[in-house]
């Protein structure tokens, strides 16, 4: 799972709200759906989210792109999506707005919410 920084955001995810567009110019810029884990190193429930978003990445590899933000060293993202609580974890459709989960979940909510929100079921054997 790659950390992204204010420069990497703006490279791979979104310019929006952080400049002169404002946060209603949301437009992503992957060819993927993405997820978003906002998290702090002294966050307990952090630390039960990481791995199970860790097993998550590699069962959805090619399928949904997999971020971190460290909430302490990067304030400004932080504030652009009104983090309060850690861990936030936002959901990146390829179309439409994103959608954003705080607390600490489990790894059925989270399969369940990546068909439910970007459209990407569980993996099933494919023939072809």
């Amino acid at each position: 799972m790659e950390h992204l920084t204010l420069d990497t955001f703006k490279e791979k995810i979104c310019e929006c709200g952080l400049g002169g567009g404002g946060a209603a110019e949301w437009k992503y810029k992957g060819d993927v759906p993405a997820v978003i884990d906002f998290y702090a190193d002294w966050c307990g429930p952090c630390k039960m989210v990481s791995p199970v978003l860790e097993q998550l990445s590699e069962e959805y590899e090619g399928r949904i792109n997999f971020y971190k933000i460290d909430t302490e060293d990067q304030q400004q993202l932080a504030s652009m999506f009104g983090i309060t609580g850690i861990p936030s974890i936002l959901f990146i459709p390829l179309e439409g707005k994103p959608a954003m989960s705080a607390g600490a979940l489990p790894k059925n909510e989270f399969k369940r919410l990546f068909g439910e929100v970007m459209g990407v079921e569980e993996s099933r054997t494919t023939h072809g």
